[in-house]
Parts: C-alpha cells; structure tokens; sequence
C-alpha cells in the first residue's frame, strides 16, 4: 500500500529521532537505529527505491559494526550482522553500483551462516527476544542463499517457535517456506488453520497464497480465495497477479472464455511495479492463451507434484505445440519435473536444449535451466562444470525474472568460492 507507505515514512523518521533521544551506552541505542533502517530497506526495495535500500543498509552496517567494537558479546547485533555478511556476495552484477555504498561491508554466505547458527545456539540457553526472528531469518536463509530447502522446511518447522494457527505472522512465514520447499499440502493446512477475526491483525495475503496453494494442486476451488483477496485488499501490488490466477483457474477447469475475462482485468487492475504484476500485464496484453499442458505442468511443478506433472506431458511433443516460446517450454518444463524428480541426466538433457534453442530469445527459460544446470553439477560435486553453468546464466539478460535468477547464480558462485578456500 503506497499511501502507508508514504505515511509511515514520516514516522519511522520520528521514531529514528526518538531512539536517538536515549540512552547512548545502552546496546540496543545504535542496533535499533539499525535494525529499523535494515527494515526499511526492504521496505524500500519492495517500492523500487533501490537507491534509498542501499543507503539504509550502508547505515545500518556503520551503526552495526560501531555497536559490534562496543559490545562484542551483544547477541542482536550478530542476527543482522550474519544477514549482511551473508547477503553481500551474492548481489547481481546489475546492483554492483549499490556494493560500492556499502563501502567496506563483505562477507560470505557461510560466515553469514555460522554467526546465526551462533545467535540460535545462545537463545536455546537464555531468554532471547528476537528468537522467533532469528529462525525465520536462518530458514530464510538456508532457502534462498544456502540452496538448503529441506534444511529450511526442516529449520522453520521443527522450532516449535512459530505458532501458525495463532500468529497471522507466524502463518504467513511458514506457509510461505512451505511453498517453496514442495510442503504444498502443508502449506494448504496451515493456511486454512490461520486465525481470524477482529483479535488477529488481517493479512489479506494470506488468502492470496491459499488460492496459489490450491491452484498449484490443481483444485478446482482456487478462485474464490483470490476474489476474498482482492475483496479485502486495499493496496495496489499483486491485484494484477490475483487476477491471472483466477484466469489460469478458468482455463484450467476447460473454460477459455472464463480465461479471457479474467485476463483482461489485468489490463486496468492494479499497477504493474512488482515482477509478478508486469508478467501478468504481459500475459494479458499478449492475447496468447496459455497451453493447458504447459499451464498445468507449471503449477504442478510449482506445487512439488513431480510425477504428475511428468505424466502429463508425457503425452505431448515438441512438434504438438504451434507457438516457439510454448516449444521452448516444453523442453524447459520436462527438464525441470525430471530435475524434481532427481533424475539428474535427464533433466540436463532437456535443459540443454532449452539452452540451445533459446538462449537467443528474450524469455528466461535459458537463463534459469542454466541455472539449474549449475545446481545439479554443484549437487554432484562437479564443481567446474557447476562454476560454468552459473557463468552462463549470468551471460543471459532475460525480460523476465533476470534480477532473481542473477542473485541465485551469484549465490551459487559464491558457495563454490567458499568450498574452493575451505
């Protein structure tokens, strides 16, 4: 929601000052100063100010580090710290301009790693404020740097810190690590636990994942948890995506008129800022209608149902599909549900020629099955081939999803740099 966010700007500016008004040999004088502009500089990203999140990082890093030679043995420093220091290897070279703010900040994923692992250690043994957080974070951590999903799932969920049927916060972080780590069912479990009414802040959102939980497993009852969201939501990101969603809902169930109308909703819905809103404006104004096959082995894939997926297309050939980019996708979609299916050869097989015949295009169908090329060479232990794979991804300049899969390759290249010294 831009208005709050825009609203809110002015207080933190008042709460920076107030905190500044206290105590300065207190710990927590400078790490709160930089825990609320670490905050804000996801904030900022979220709004595509990348030059203000950069600028509350650098910040924050200065107040962390002068806090760090005060107070050595002060636990809340090392969580953001151990973020940070994880984080700065694995910036895509398109924000290399933003690196250079962050002025003497570098580290690696697994020191990043090591000082949260320390941070949980300690709130094991003592009362610690910011332990919920600090699992959430190493979860989030082990999911998106680490290339750990299971470790992530494994991490969030066997806490027992989180409490989802009581904390719509709570509901959120576990049901979304559940969705990227093939917990699908849970993740529907979850959402359908979370708590309502007037006691519970409302997270709208919340609605949103379980209509994308659900489509992914195909059910037929997707769409009404999409309009619910859209119903209660006052903001203007994800309005577009929510109504693709309820339009693949339509062609999913066999109604291609159902599908036109709800697509045509993202033409004047909503804004278009956020990644996910942009392909769904795309979509729209294509006047493609997607493949069903396709369509359906994507959420399936999404969802972590490998081997549906792969029966399903099992059924079709290069040659059944009349568009390029859908031919393109067929390769692209076999070598990833073999990939989820661990048939690791295969699946580079199909990547390969997702390589060969689309590296040329503008679609990011080469530069993520480079990319996953890199993981499975990187999982096999064959670290040269997994070192050339990540370089080719980061060659390819996508339209789509380019700033994710760079930071995933980045990541990538980093871990192997990392086993290279140790």
């Amino acid at each position: 929601d831009e208005e709050a966010y825009r609203r809110l700007k002015k207080k933190r500016d008042m709460r920076l000052e107030q905190v500044r008004s206290g105590d300065p040999s207190s710990p927590y004088y400078l790490f709160v100063q930089a825990d609320i502009r670490l905050q804000w500089a996801l904030l900022r990203l979220r709004f595509e100010d990348y030059v203000g999140a950069f600028n509350e990082v650098s910040k924050a890093y200065k107040l962390l580090q002068e806090n760090e030679a005060l107070f050595p043995d002060f636990m809340p420093n090392k969580k953001d710290l151990g973020i940070l220091h994880a984080m700065v290897g694995t910036i895509p070279d398109s924000y290399k301009w933003g690196v250079k703010l962050l002025g003497g900040l570098d580290g690696t994923i697994a020191q990043g790693r090591k000082e949260v692992e320390q941070v949980l250690d300690y709130a094991s043994k003592h009362d610690f404020i910011f332990e919920e957080e600090t699992v959430a974070l190493y979860a989030y951590l082990l999911l998106h740097l680490d290339n750990q999903e299971q470790e992530a799932w494994k991490a969030i969920s066997s806490s027992g810190l989180l409490k989802p049927s009581q904390n719509p916060l709570h509901c959120f972080v576990m049901a979304n690590i559940a969705m990227r780590t093939q917990q699908n069912d849970k993740a529907i479990q979850i959402l359908q636990n979370r708590p309502r009414g007037g006691a519970y802040m409302q997270l709208p959102y919340l609605d949103y994942m379980l209509g994308l939980a659900k489509l992914r497993r195909l059910d037929a009852d997707a769409a009404p948890y999409f309009q619910a969201f859209l119903r209660q939501y006052k903001g203007h990101n994800f309005v577009k995506e929510a109504y693709q969603k309820i339009a693949w809902q339509e062609l999913a169930n066999g109604d291609a008129e159902g599908y036109s109308t709800a697509i045509k909703a993202c033409l004047d819905k909503g804004r278009d800022k956020a990644g996910g809103d942009k392909n769904a404006l795309e979509e729209a104004r294509s006047g493609l209608i997607p493949d069903v096959s396709l369509l359906k082995a994507r959420l399936l894939f999404d969802g972590g149902y490998y081997e549906q997926g792969y029966r399903l297309l099992l059924s079709r050939s290069e040659a059944s599909f009349g568009h390029p980019r859908e031919q393109l996708e067929y390769y692209y979609r076999m070598g990833r549900l073999l990939h989820g299916l661990e048939r690791y050869n295969e699946a580079l097989r199909y990547y390969q020629l997702t390589i060969e015949k689309g590296g040329s295009q503008p679609w990011f169908f080469a530069c993520n099955a480079a990319l996953q090329m890199g993981l499975i060479y990187e999982k096999k232990g064959n670290t040269a081939r997994a070192r050339e794979a990540y370089e080719r991804c980061l060659s390819f300049k996508p339209e789509e999803y380019r700033t994710g899969l760079h930071q995933k390759a980045k990541s990538g290249l980093a871990r192997l740099n990392e086993k290279k010294r140790s």
